[in-house]
């Protein structure tokens, strides 16, 4: 537990009030009171509150009255950041439905474990991975396909690649963005509450199969009004919209929040440091939320220096710890520290934040509005002493609620400790004298391949389709711009030498799993070290992976 002297700042409050509204809600909130306001910049092509909210009500009616989606009905979106995600999200959650955000990275075998367990009825789907969906989807699906171009200005003064300004094009079976806002209907009027579900996000786990996390609205208003009050977020906020809105951190840094506060969203689509630095520059970017790869490519920029950054008020990002000498830099070139936080799937985005007076490098933070935290022996969950190392468990409202038909993934991963629910976060942690905590390792096999979380016995479970491999083992490897990246160490069946080297196997995964799950490292082994009872030892091949880089480095 942290400490009873725990630092606090001293001008936030420690309790917040509980929000009894939806995040649709928040919409139709902002929309009353700042109308004209900017709320959307994409590439000179702006969209105010009103016109957003009245895209809203379009697409809801025609979620509800085209595609016949009722209460509680899943709708998947397979999409990079754009004006349409904004306005899908909002639609579905305004129809009463349950958002299921989907990384536009997923391969087709994927994405049909996605569309099976959620159950979903409805899908909104960018126009180049209309193949992907088509391959995966099974039985009567509803699909909406979006053109980005459609929400570009007629003569954009940005350099924007060819796949970008790709004009709108007739898919099989699938209604154009623009024909179902132009269908005309309207939803009825909303009946969902704050414990209505409206989020399905999938996190992987250990068995190798995707879950879907249950977040009722309310788990999300609580980090979203939370965040606002801790950034001093309001409707000057101009947010450049990095971070991947299918992840909990893009939805409450480029969705909820400037929703909630009718702040100003510049959703980038996909990460371009050139355009970044536009962006910031021309649209007087305020809040910035950057994973530290990204923020390493705009720091060595060779035209840094000559562009104006002096609007940035915030630079944070969560998912993966910012290296020292970045944190220093990116100080320098603009008099701002690194705010960093740490949250999950399962706790809605947030569970630990840096105090903006006085942050520390290379930590969580402290734990967040009405959140509770243990370190505690991982064998037993008795409590460690401060300073001491042991797992990390989380209590507080935006946990989630369940896993979806997932009763024996729950019940591992939530205990409960003196009639309190806790979240089993895996990682391994410390806290120190005012209440810090710090990451020091996983108990679980998860590798944080720059902010994107890869479990190894999913990858293990597709490596294990190839016709050669016998036997597989995943592993996280240092990697000096990601943190870590994907290494694969596997033995062929017999008769299979000669017939596969590691460059084939890294091109067979391409089509078959997510880009950041492909393994950039192969090596083939004669034989992988066991237990006893037959147990590869992964944390062996994991031990020596880390000896041989502080070698390398110290060489």
């Amino acid at each position: 537990m942290s400490s009873p002297n725990a630092y606090w700042p001293a001008h936030l409050p420690r309790r917040l009030p509980r929000l009894e509204t939806t995040l649709a809600f928040n919409l139709r909130v902002s929309a009353a009171r700042h109308p004209s306001h900017r709320a959307i910049g994409f590439y000179g092509h702006d969209l105010d509150w009103r016109t957003v909210e009245e895209e809203v009500e379009a697409f809801a009616g025609w979620l509800r009255h085209q595609a016949g989606l009722r209460r509680g009905d899943r709708v998947l979106l397979f999409l990079q950041n754009c004006p349409q995600y904004v306005i899908a999200y909002y639609a579905a959650l305004r129809a009463d439905c349950v958002v299921v955000p989907v990384n536009p990275m997923t391969r087709a075998s994927e994405l049909r474990h996605l569309l099976s367990d959620s159950g979903a009825a409805a899908a909104v789907v960018a126009q180049d991975l209309a193949p992907v969906l088509r391959e995966a989807a099974q039985g009567a699906l509803r699909v909406a396909v979006v053109a980005y171009s459609d929400y570009l200005p007629a003569a954009p003064d940005y350099d924007l690649p060819d796949w970008l300004r790709e004009p709108a094009r007739a898919i099989e079976d699938a209604t154009p963005w623009r024909d179902a806002l132009a269908a005309g209907h309207r939803a009825p009027p909303p009946e969902a509450t704050p414990d209505d579900l409206a989020l399905l996000p999938y996190t992987s786990g250990s068995t190798g199969l995707p879950k879907g996390c249950e977040h009722p609205h309310r788990t999300f208003q609580h980090t979203a009004a939370g965040c606002a009050l801790w950034h001093g977020q309001s409707a000057a906020t101009v947010t450049l919209g990095l971070p991947p809105m299918y992840q909990v951190a893009g939805l409450n840094q480029c969705l909820h929040l400037p929703v909630l506060t009718g702040g100003t969203i510049l959703p980038m689509p996909r990460w371009d440091p050139r355009l970044a630095l536009q962006l910031i520059e021309r649209y007087g970017v305020t809040h910035l939320p950057i994973a530290p790869t990204a923020c390493i490519d705009l720091l060595t920029q060779p035209d840094l220096a000559e562009r104006d950054l002096g609007t940035l008020r915030r630079v944070t990002a969560g998912g993966a710890a910012m290296p020292q000498e970045v944190w220093r830099r990116l100080r320098e070139a603009t008099g701002l520290p690194f705010i960093e936080a740490y949250g999950m799937t399962e706790a809605a985005a947030t569970t630990h934040l840096n105090p903006i007076e006085r942050p520390k490098a290379q930590c969580l933070g402290i734990p967040f509005f009405e959140t509770e935290v243990l370190v505690v022996d991982p064998e037993t969950l008795e409590p460690q002493r401060q300073g001491e190392a042991g797992e990390i468990l989380i209590s507080g409202p935006q946990l989630l609620r369940r896993y979806w038909g997932r009763p024996e993934a729950t019940a591992e991963a939530i205990v409960e400790i003196d009639g309190r629910r806790w979240y089993r976060s895996g990682d391994i942690g410390h806290v120190d004298e005012e209440g810090y905590f710090f990451m020091t390792d996983r108990l679980k096999r998860m590798i944080n391949a720059a902010g994107f979380k890869v479990w190894p016995a999913e990858v293990e479970t597709r490596l294990y389709e190839h016709p050669h491999i016998l036997e597989a083992c995943v592993i996280g490897v240092p990697d000096a711009r990601r943190g870590e990246t994907v290494k694969a160490v596997v033995t062929l069946r017999p008769g299979s030498t000669g017939q596969l080297d590691a460059a084939q196997l890294i091109e067979w995964a391409r089509p078959r799993m997510a880009a950041y799950k492909i393994p950039r490292e192969v090596e083939i082994v004669p034989a992988l070290p066991k237990s006893a009872v037959g147990k590869i030892l992964w944390r062996e091949l994991q031990e020596r992976e880390r000896a041989k880089a502080l070698a390398e480095s110290a060489a």
